[in-house]
């Protein structure tokens, strides 16, 4: 029996995501890897396109990008990553994820190191991905890394926490933005050197501008959208770039010509799913590198909001949502 997670409507996602089951995957063909899940984490962007959906789909169709679990079998003549095997554990990512069992094509497997534990697994592709397509569209500004500032809305999330230790780490000076003093006390605590703002307040930008000690603001990362990404423009220097990734407020994005035409501002939107697109195979593979080594080198940064069963899911995907939540959501199936 193969339990796995489906939804034909849009709406709420503890009111519209449903566990149905089926058969068990049939054996794995050419070029294919069948897989045991044993977790995987409970993402925003899962949920995002629930609420947007227009109609009711003919079909189930399936959610998930990320799962980790075990290597059931390998079809005939199937060139797989080193260290994938019968029995290994893995990742894969993207797939309809949330089930017991997954049929994956074998370029979308990724061995998971002995160091990491499941918890951390399940969370070693997505996210990191996102720092590492981040890190990438920042450093095409050619201030960054030399006077040039980078701030980052939502800086508490998981993506945010990803962020700051990456850049951090390439010595990349950074002023964090998050939403309460609450949120900005915990973020001080894991990185007691990276200034960081509550937008709480209403002079925020400028305690941001002075954290930046006078350098220019040359880019900022933006996962929330409507009235803060007007914010964080106004804070950008002359010839600055906006990166937007997430779309979690409800509202549009206002913005006045002047504000991009005399400032010289460039405002680019980058998703995973774009990447997945317009990404070689080769940048793919490397990436994939990368994000491994960033699950490897900042582990103990992957918090777990909280683990719950697939008996569990309304449970779990409001959880996921809740303002203020710290970590990622888990299900084991």
């Amino acid at each position: 029996m193969n339990r796995r997670v489906v939804w034909t409507r849009s709406g709420a996602p503890a009111d519209v995501l449903t566990v149905i089951e089926g058969p068990e995957p049939e054996a794995a063909g050419h070029g294919q890897v069948l897989i045991r899940t044993t977790a995987f984490p409970v993402h925003p962007g899962d949920l995002l396109r629930l609420d947007a959906f227009p109609a009711t789909a003919a079909e189930p169709v399936p959610i998930g990008v990320e799962a980790t679990g075990v290597v059931e079998a390998i079809g005939p003549d199937t060139h797989v990553a080193p260290g994938v095997e019968v029995g290994s554990r893995v990742t894969v990512f993207p797939l309809g994820g949330w089930a017991q069992w997954v049929l994956v094509d074998a370029g979308i497997v990724v061995p998971v190191p002995d160091e990491l534990s499941d918890e951390v697994a399940a969370q070693m592709l997505t996210n990191p991905l996102t720092a590492v397509m981040l890190r990438r569209e920042a450093e095409e500004h050619p201030a960054l890394g030399y006077d040039g500032y980078l701030v980052q809305a939502a800086a508490g999330s998981s993506v945010g926490r990803l962020v700051t230790g990456v850049m951090n780490y390439h010595n990349v000076g950074l002023v964090n933005v998050v939403r309460s003093d609450r949120g900005a006390a915990e973020l001080r605590e894991r990185f007691p050197d990276v200034p960081v703002v509550a937008t709480e307040h209403p002079g925020w930008a400028d305690e941001a501008r002075k954290a930046a000690d006078g350098r220019p603001i040359s880019v900022a990362f933006d996962p929330v959208g409507g009235q803060l990404t007007e914010s964080l423009l106004d804070l950008l220097a002359p010839g600055g770039r906006l990166v937007i990734y997430g779309e979690l407020a409800e509202e549009p994005i206002t913005v006045h010509a002047s504000t991009l035409l005399h400032q010289a501002l460039t405002v680019r939107g980058a998703t995973l799913g774009r990447w997945l697109v317009e990404a070689s195979a080769e940048r793919r593979a490397s990436d994939v590198v990368a994000a491994t080594l960033i699950a490897l080198e900042f582990k103990d940064r992957f918090d777990v909001a909280a683990t719950y069963s697939l008996d569990e899911l309304a449970t779990a995907v409001t959880h996921a949502v809740r303002p203020g939540k710290v970590g990622t959501v888990l299900i084991r199936p």
